[in-house]
């Protein structure tokens, strides 16, 4: 009998079909669009990226071996190479961002309530980028060195969850610092940066906007301390000071008091130099926020390892988007299904349960139960065991 759903259709469940119907709508798509509709295209990049498929050759062997199964997963159009690299090729991107934008929403609002290592109520960001490296030759569009193409992913991460809340895709060569006026920070939070961040006048804006910022500082930053605080050297600390900047052009662009602190990790030996323009924080609690930072690294090696975003299906702009913007719908669908589902397990185990068993027709609950037997009861208790023969 064929009953239950697929395990795929199960997670396509929590994908809020109208909100992508109206992403669709807003860039018309879909528009002469017969057979192979955009959420076909998503769904078998979906699928692609689940399943790890390393080409589109590759998707198309795969569901083509399955013909009779599409339907219940939810896929409705012919899966053909051609088909799929011409949606990827031509259909706007910004219908995926924008979807993505809305799982984002979604995920956010489910992990509000996580804990943070440092104890604060406020959202925290960390802001950093990664390059993806290409070839000049199929990607000319994407300029990086003499002789070189690459990508940047400057990604706005929410450490409560590890939400990625804003992605920004550049070619190699736009620098991170020229990437923080396209921030709107928020009133309230604070924002991680590490040291290649630092531009006084756009910290300043952080610090107008009444949100809170935490960078390490250059070596060479010139200041003046207006008075210092106490300190605890066991703990670590060095200094807790209030400092102005002294720089002709660094005081212009941020004449507000600073907070300077000097901190040394003991793990490591590291003498680490922070700037804040919050004063009420304990300084070790400017150290621990600092050191959520590293969440943001830890982000962007998973998606690089368990996410297809390091090898493309195609060579365009719009198709290099395309995929990334449904790659990181899928990591933040796995995020809100697992956390619906309650699963206390790491987004990689449940991401490689999904992906082998994504035609099963088992409740997702239970393919992680403990107690779970796949091997089916002996139908007589006289068959003989293969031990005994």
């Amino acid at each position: 009998m064929n009953q239950g759903r697929t395990v795929f259709s199960q997670l396509c469940a929590h994908l809020p079909a109208s909100s992508f119907r109206r992403c669709v709508a807003r860039y018309q798509s879909d528009r002469y669009v017969k057979n192979f509709s955009c959420w076909d295209q998503f769904l078998c990049m979906i699928f692609a990226q689940l399943t790890q498929r390393e080409s589109l050759r590759d998707i198309e062997a795969c569901m083509r071996s399955l013909p009779g199964r599409l339907y219940h997963l939810g896929i409705h159009g012919n899966v053909a190479r051609s088909t799929l690299a011409d949606a990827n090729e031509r259909r706007d991107w910004r219908t995926y961002a924008d979807f993505a934008q809305v799982l984002i929403g979604i995920a956010r609002r489910l992990y509000r309530g996580e804990a943070l290592a440092a104890e604060l109520e406020e959202t925290v960001y960390a802001f950093d980028s990664t390059t993806i490296d290409l070839c000049l030759a199929l990607f000319p569009w994407a300029p990086f060195q003499k002789g070189k193409a690459a990508i940047k992913l400057h990604t706005l991460l929410d450490l409560r969850g590890g939400i990625p809340t804003a992605v920004y895709i550049t070619h190699g060569r736009i620098g991170d610092v020229s990437m923080l006026p396209a921030l709107q920070p928020e009133a309230g939070s604070f924002y991680v940066f590490d040291r290649g961040y630092i531009d006084f006048a756009q910290l300043h804006r952080f610090q107008q906007a009444g949100a809170f910022f935490v960078i390490r500082s250059w070596k060479n930053l010139d200041y003046r301390r207006r008075y210092s605080r106490g300190i605890d050297p066991r703990t670590g600390l060095r200094s807790d000071q209030t400092v102005i900047l002294a720089g002709k052009r660094s005081a212009q662009k941020y004449p507000s008091a600073l907070r300077r602190i000097h901190y040394v990790d003991p793990e490591r030996s590291l003498r680490l130099v922070f700037l804040t323009n919050n004063f009420r924080l304990p300084p070790l609690t400017v150290a621990q926020l600092y050191k959520c930072r590293w969440q943001i690294e830890l982000f962007f090696r998973w998606i690089k390892q368990h996410l297809r975003i390091r090898t493309f299906f195609g060579t365009s702009e719009n198709a290099v988007k395309t995929q990334i913007w449904i790659a990181i719908s899928a990591y933040v669908l796995a995020a809100i299904v697992k956390k619906r589902l309650g699963l206390k397990i790491s987004l990689y185990s449940f991401l490689q349960v999904i992906g082998v068993t994504i035609f099963e027709k088992t409740p997702i609950l239970r393919l992680f139960d403990e107690g779970r037997s796949d091997s089916p009861p002996c139908a007589s208790a006289n068959q003989l065991s293969l031990l005994e023969l």
